[in-house]
């Protein structure tokens, strides 16, 4: 009976042994290469092993019948295979990478972003905040970047060789029309919108998404924030002026308002000014910024700014100094924007709104009287998702409606026009693996006034080839409508276009920035005006390099960052009589920024240095045009902030 029992046991543990399958294989990835550390095994069973440094594996399993083959790896895609297990099984799995999106390679050329703070932060609102210099204006410290040139008579965004007209800027996407406050002529202007409003800043001086169109050489993108979450009240008094603000916050949203006033003719009357003033500048503005979440995903915004300002100036003829010409401005804004997103599922989701946005402006020429008014309104939707693993769909349509009218009290005409823009765009990111990625788009837009149909296409390129460092390059077509103060007088003008051609590497890396960039871009259609006829027959050019590095990381508790730009560009246009550089181009720009954190004293030492070269401009005693050289620009500028 012993004997018996003994052959029974025996056979029943030796089962197992006779019936078990062997299962070999290799992993690789799919350039061929092998991948060691793969997981494998049998779905639903503790039966598996890993894959060796060669990416071969090996084990042996008791199952029966048809099973699940499992391969898992980081970074990759799970693979799946049913296998019959009937027999021994030698296996090839290749595997397709995983593309992640923190990790993937991204669109560079062209573009300094912050408006996606998990990857590509470059610059936010603290930095422009406390640039020295800057004065808490988001052009004024966008312009210590590499592609912008300083052009202090004016204070706006010249970028690339393009004239401050070219340099656009998007709320949520919304485009505004007149983002900067009024000036006197070889005065600066600032910025109509702080920066601490939005969460995110988008800079792209060229090849940028097909969304955005109307900017010929620069999109300025601003993403607002979504949520306040502290309730407090703010009240500021300053030598030229006070302002109030106050800001309620509850659990899903928040409302924030400010009014601000501020009258610079005391100061003027108290310091003598090379600029012969009337009546200095003086302004009330306000603004408000409601914020709710809607639904589990969803969020609305809406945002609005008014401004009135005036002032008044001399100014004198350069021959004759004794002779001048008075010139009277009051300006009257309002803007509108309303914005709204939501995730309609895991991979898709919507965002869209408007603006409005009315600006009046009545000017006096000494007895001379012009007023000039226009309306405006920009409305856009967008739906962007996932088409499948590692292919992005954005696409969406947009209308674009102005209303324009001028009337000069020494004459019956009116000046007017009514121009319909109308658009659709799709752009689409396809990211081969996470060291290739291709951005492909196109835009479409209808012009109302020559009834013409345009089709612009734009296309970037990345490839990352090691862990921090990648190379970019971009081609796009772009076009805007041409300045209200010729379109008024010629309504027939075709629209100014733009050919950009970049190519850039960037390495970021332990909290370091280098880039490199080189450019070309390609005019045509720019105004002309000759023999009393404004005509779209102008056309030029514009080349060059950028070098940007920034490093908040080798000393401690320090942030700086040091850019440099040469610029090639000549046009034809306006009165030119030939291809000329133009008076707001100069060849090499530099800038140093540096900024010092006092933890102990809660505050921060920084100062800005800028050099650029001479700018070229016409003296009517020298033979030639545009021949004569402003001397070189130096500007230094300190900056110490102190706790309250």
């Amino acid at each position: 009976m012993k004997v018996i029992l003994l052959a029974i046991a025996t056979l029943v543990i030796g089962l197992p042994g006779f019936s078990q399958i062997q299962i070999n294989g290799v992993v690789k990835d799919n350039n061929g290469e092998v991948l060691p550390g793969a997981n494998i095994f049998i779905d639903g069973t503790y039966d598996g092993a890993s894959s060796d440094v060669e990416g071969k594996f090996s084990f042996k399993t008791s199952e029966q019948g048809v099973k699940t083959l499992v391969v898992k790896v980081i970074g990759f895609k799970e693979y799946k295979q049913q296998i019959s297990l009937s027999k021994n099984i030698n296996l090839s799995v290749q595997l397709q990478e995983e593309i992640n999106q923190l990790e993937a390679v991204t669109i560079s050329a062209g573009s300094f972003t912050a408006s996606d703070e998990a990857r590509r932060t470059v610059f936010k609102a603290v930095d422009i905040a406390t640039t020295a210099g800057a004065t808490a204006d988001i052009a004024g410290a966008l312009n210590t970047l590499p592609g912008t040139q300083k052009v202090g008579e004016s204070g706006r965004l010249f970028v690339r060789g393009g004239d401050g007209n070219e340099a656009k800027t998007f709320i949520d996407g919304i485009l505004v029309l007149d983002a900067y406050s009024p000036s006197a002529p070889n005065t600066p202007s600032r910025g109509r919108f702080l920066p601490f409003m939005f969460k995110g800043t988008s800079f792209s001086t060229g090849g940028y998404s097909a969304e955005y169109g109307q900017a010929l050489s620069s999109a300025l993108v601003l993403d607002s924030k979504d949520q306040e979450t502290l309730t407090r009240t703010d009240i500021g008094i300053m030598s030229v002026g006070a302002d109030v603000a106050h800001t309620q916050a509850w659990a899903r949203g928040s409302l924030a308002g400010k009014i601000q006033y501020t009258n610079i003719r005391p100061y003027f009357g108290l310091i003598n000014q090379e600029i012969d003033w009337r009546t200095p500048p003086a302004a009330i503005e306000g603004s408000s910024a409601f914020r709710h979440e809607v639904g589990k995903t969803g969020m609305v915004k809406f945002y609005g700014n008014f401004n009135h300002s005036d002032f008044s100036i001399y100014n004198h003829d350069i021959d004759d100094y004794s002779i001048r010409q008075l010139y009277d401005l009051t300006n009257d804004y309002r803007y509108v924007n309303g914005f709204y997103k939501t995730e309609l599922n895991k991979n898709w989701s919507l965002r869209g709104g408007g603006s409005y946005t009315l600006l009046k402006n009545q000017v006096a020429l000494d007895d001379i009287n012009m007023v000039e008014e226009e309306r405006g309104i920009h409305s856009k939707g967008v739906i962007e998702g996932s088409l499948a693993n590692g292919i992005e769909l954005k696409t969406g349509v947009e209308i674009i409606d102005r209303d324009y009218r001028a009337s000069i009290d020494t004459t019956t005409q009116s000046l007017t026009f009514h121009e319909l823009i109308s658009a659709s765009f799709a752009e689409i990111d396809i990211y081969a693996s996470n060291r290739f990625v291709t951005r492909a788009g196109v835009r479409l837009e209808h012009h109302s006034l020559r009834n013409e149909f345009y089709l612009d296409p734009r296309i970037s390129l990345a490839y990352k080839p090691g862990s921090a460092g990648q190379f970019s390059l971009a081609y796009g077509k772009f076009r805007q409508s041409v300045k209200n103060e010729y379109l008024r007088w010629n309504d027939q003008l075709k629209q100014e276009q733009a050919d950009h051609y970049i190519l850039n590497y960037q390495l970021i890396e332990n909290n370091r920035t280098f880039r490199a960039e080189l450019y070309y871009k390609k005019y045509n259609n720019l105004v002309r005006i000759q023999d009393n006829e404004v005509t779209n027959t102008g056309h030029g050019y514009a080349k060059g390099f950028e070098l940007f590095w920034r490093d908040n990381k080798t000393f401690r508790k320090v942030d700086y960052w040091i850019s440099y730009s040469f610029l090639d560009t000549k046009r034809t246009y306006l009165d030119f009589p030939s291809s000329t550089t133009p008076s707001f181009a100069s060849k090499h720009n530099f800038s140093a920024v540096y900024k010092h954190f006092i933890s102990d004293l809660k505050s921060q030492l920084g100062f800005t240095y800028s050099w650029t070269s001479g700018r070229p401009y016409n003296n009517p005693n020298e033979v030639g045009f545009m021949t004569a050289r402003t001397p070189a620009y130096h500007d230094f500028k300190f900056q110490l902030e102190l706790p309250a």
